[in-house]
């Protein structure tokens, strides 16, 4: 099973970047999947997460209005959209799925599978 992010990258502030992760060697169109990131010398923090019909999505205020989840089953792929960017975005993304179908949990030990990361870095 994989989890593979792309789509990170240098941005200036107010900028957007689109986040991709696509999912192989099993389909999580009936699990949770969301995103979150570390920046250097942080935790992990959970930044949004989707229900497995898209009828549910979760974000933190700190991105509440910015950032949006969307996913695409058919595809198996998950994406976030990321605008107004700030400095303070500056993180790994890294993208996730839980075995749950419903619960957007906001906890990183909830989601078993994980991709590897993608740096996403806005300049001021």
């Amino acid at each position: 099973v994989q989890l593979q992010a792309s789509g990170g990258g240098l941005v200036q502030a107010g900028g957007s970047l689109r986040l991709s992760c696509a999912a192989s060697g099993r389909t999580f169109s009936n699990n949770v999947m969301c995103w979150f990131r570390q920046a250097p010398g942080k935790e992990r923090e959970f930044v949004a997460a989707i229900t497995w019909n898209s009828a549910y999505t979760r974000y933190p205020d700190s991105v509440e209005g910015r950032f949006t989840i969307a996913r695409d089953n058919a595809k198996n792929t998950v994406s976030l959209q990321m605008n107004s960017l700030k400095p303070e975005d500056t993180a790994v993304y890294y993208c996730a799925a839980s075995l749950a179908t419903w619960d957007l949990s906001t906890r990183a030990g909830d989601y078993k599978y994980w991709g590897h990361g993608t740096q996403v870095t806005v300049s001021s």
